[in-house]
């Protein structure tokens, strides 16, 4: 069941009336709550680790360590007055034992701005239990509160450990011991070299009994679906024991942070003030998105804005102008930050959002990273320098400047980003890496290098670039255009010459265009012309942008056939497939090995993401259609309640019944959903 109230409790996930007939559905729901800083805690709803990357705290930690795993699970117990016990968690074990009681108990799961709860009625008793992570912390708390019943109620919350990178196998096993050492109602975890895990518990009769134990047989059921080691070992040296009493919350709280930073902020003012920093997010949003759908997005927003704490001259050079650096984590859980997800999610999650300073500094961020003419593709985790195997993602930057520039109307930055934009061009013009640069002949721009996947089908496994497309593809095109008339537009006041040198390129770039990749017989665009097998007719949802963009390169009387067929083939009820069913090397399931799911990943697999350039492109070619433009976005609501519960995936397979896949958070599906949100108001 699903209720919106507005600005209060955004989702609501509750079990029926026998929850454990609902085993897959908890299972199957992730919840995922972020600390601004690329950690982050996440589980299953029902509260079983089903991922290696599962964890109430995964913290992020400078360099080397990245995103590390600090505390796996926790086993709870409620023990009433007569001496019954009652778990309320769940666990699972490779021997097939898999715990499920705590479903039974569980009557109700919701996001409460985004925050997750959970209800459990034991008799009457009612006890209700929040978790929030501290914002720039990385630092849980995790409340439990007796809403109704007899006093004399105890809790049992066993902490179990397994510090590891949070994408390393779970099989990863360092047989160094764990230590804990106790001062006074304080503890700290210690293994190996990690940064240590500091525990404390408020609350009322508080003791920790010491009772070490090793768990050998953990099991991750996503794990063994996806092809990967799935048995894992965890450790838990004991467990806290405290008494409920109505009118109190018990508040265990895990961090890495000194203990002044921890005990600095009491629980009870924690939630209050991740309450108000959410609502204060809510206000700052275009005003069309701040209920409903649009809400909880704005929410979903705010789990990929990040100050990284790997790039430490990127804070130096922020702090210097009274700023904090930002960056955008592509998705969760593993994704980082990437240059390409970056410029095509910012409009959505900064622009839309009103977090115009975040916009700014990212953009500002990726410039100064621009070398021989490219942004960086990706920052790998953990380390500082970018890799810039990229084609489109350098283009994609002037559309995500232009798209700042018009919402904000902050035209004094544009100087600061002209010089590099101009090398850029320059750059493009006469060729840079990864065989990257405009064909002199028809001005159009060719890309290509053997091992490397540059475009944004870009699947690779081992030495196998899945979808290569090398050659003149079509969106690197539309998006040359694109830029090159912003650049036009851009120094036509202050540099008249550049001003018609790129408008002078542009518009060959348009006449080739039109004539190259034009498909008379099928009344769409080529995918990739001149590439290695000659020019690639797939039907993919690339051409889109050849109409999507500010600029389109598409002749406008070729447009209406373009969005049919696109609608006709490509469009889903969760975004656009990646390739038509028709072709030979369609494939409709994102399911089973790595290697059989990156042969998939562009392959027919629908991407949400695409909803966003469709809509633009529909409501170009149909101006007075807002309203069926908006029907296209309506079935992401019920979404929201599903995979990462209140956020959007990464991909969906390509038949009924769309089975989300991939990320259950991605950073362009939300950006590009809540942008076509807000463009389809009536």
């Amino acid at each position: 069941m699903k209720q919106i109230i507005r600005h209060h409790r955004i989702i609501e996930y509750k079990t029926d009336e026998t929850p454990l007939n609902n085993a897959a559905r908890l299972l199957r729901g992730e919840w995922l709550i972020t600390n601004g800083l690329g950690g982050y805690a996440s589980n299953s709803v029902a509260g079983i680790t089903t991922r290696k990357y599962h964890g109430y705290l995964v913290a992020a930690l400078p360099p080397p360590y990245g995103r590390t795993i600090m505390l796996n699970h926790l086993h709870e117990e409620v023990i009433t007055a007569d001496g019954q016990t009652f778990i309320i968690s769940c666990d699972e074990r490779s021997n097939g034992n898999i715990s499920l009681t705590g479903m039974s108990y569980l009557q109700e799961f919701y996001l409460d701005y985004g925050l997750p709860v959970w209800r459990y009625h034991i008799n009457d008793i009612i006890i209700e239990k929040r978790i929030i992570l501290i914002y720039q912390q990385n630092t849980i708390q995790i409340t439990y509160k007796l809403i109704s019943g007899c006093d004399n109620v105890y809790l049992n919350i066993q902490p179990s450990f397994n510090f590891r990178p949070h994408e390393a196998p779970v099989s990863k096993h360092n047989p160094a011991p764990y230590q804990i050492l106790a001062i006074e109602n304080r503890y700290e975890i210690t293994f190996d070299n990690h940064p240590p895990l500091r525990l404390f518990l408020h609350g009322q009769n508080v003791k920790f009994v010491l009772q070490e134990n090793h768990i050998p047989d953990a099991y991750f059921r996503m794990e063994e679906m996806l092809g990967y080691e799935c048995l894992g070992q965890l450790w838990t040296p004991g467990y806290f024991n405290l008494e409920l009493q109505k009118g109190y919350g018990a508040t265990l709280v895990a961090s890495t942070e000194k203990w002044e930073t921890i005990t600095a902020l009491k629980p009870e003012d924690a939630l209050p003030a991740e309450l108000a920093r959410r609502r204060h997010l809510l206000s700052l949003a275009q005003p069309e998105a701040q209920n409903e759908m649009g809400a909880e997005l704005i929410l979903a927003a705010d789990k990929f804005i990040i100050t990284p704490l790997s790039r430490f001259a990127d804070a130096v050079r922020a702090r210097a102008e009274g700023n904090e650096a930002y960056t955008i984590i592509a998705g969760y859980h593993w994704f980082t930050d990437w240059g390409r997800d970056t410029m095509i999610s910012l409009e959505g999650l900064t622009l839309c959002t009103g977090r115009h300073k975040e916009g700014l500094w990212i953009l500002k961020t990726f410039c100064h990273y621009v070398k021989d003419g490219l942004i960086p593709n990706m920052f790998p985790e953990g380390i500082h320098e970018g890799l810039y195997h990229t084609a489109d993602a350098t283009l994609w930057f002037f559309h995500a400047l232009d798209r700042y520039l018009d919402l904000t109307q902050n035209y004094s930055e544009l100087p600061y980003f002209l010089p590099t934009l101009k090398k850029i061009i320059q750059f493009h013009e006469r060729g840079t890496h990864f065989n990257i640069g405009m064909d002199a002949n028809d001005c159009l721009i060719k890309q290509g290098q053997e091992g490397y996947q540059l475009t944004w089908m870009d699947a690779k496994v081992g030495d196998w670039v899945v979808t290569p497309r090398r050659g003149k593809a079509v969106e690197i095109n539309a998006l040359w255009y694109n830029a090159l008339k912003l650049m036009a537009e851009w120094t036509q006041n202050s540099d008249t010459r550049a001003s018609q040198h790129y408008q002078e390129l542009a518009h060959h770039v348009y006449q080739s265009f039109n004539q190259k990749f034009w498909l008379t017989n099928k009344g769409y665009l080529y995918d990739v012309i001149e590439g290695e097998i000659g020019n690639d007719d797939a039907l993919r949802p690339n051409q889109l942008f050849a109409i999507s963009l500010k600029y389109p390169v598409l002749e406008k009387n070729r447009w209406l056939k373009v969005i049919k067929i696109c609608q006709k083939e490509l469009l889903t009820p969760y975004g656009l497939r990646s390739l038509a069913p028709n072709h030979p090397d369609y494939k409709p399931y994102y399911d089973g090995s790595l290697r059989v799911r990156d042969a998939a990943y562009h392959q027919g697999t629908v991407w949400a993401w695409l909803i966003g350039p469709f809509i633009d492109a529909w409501i170009k070619a149909y101006p007075k259609q807002r309203i069926k433009a908006r029907q296209f976005l309506l079935s992401f609501e019920q979404h929201l309640e599903d995979s990462g519960v209140g956020s959007i995936s990464e991909v969906f397979d390509a038949m009924e019944p769309y089975t989300p896949r991939g990320c259950v958070a991605q950073a362009w599906s939300v950006a590009e959903v809540l942008r076509a949100w807000i463009k389809t108001a009536p």
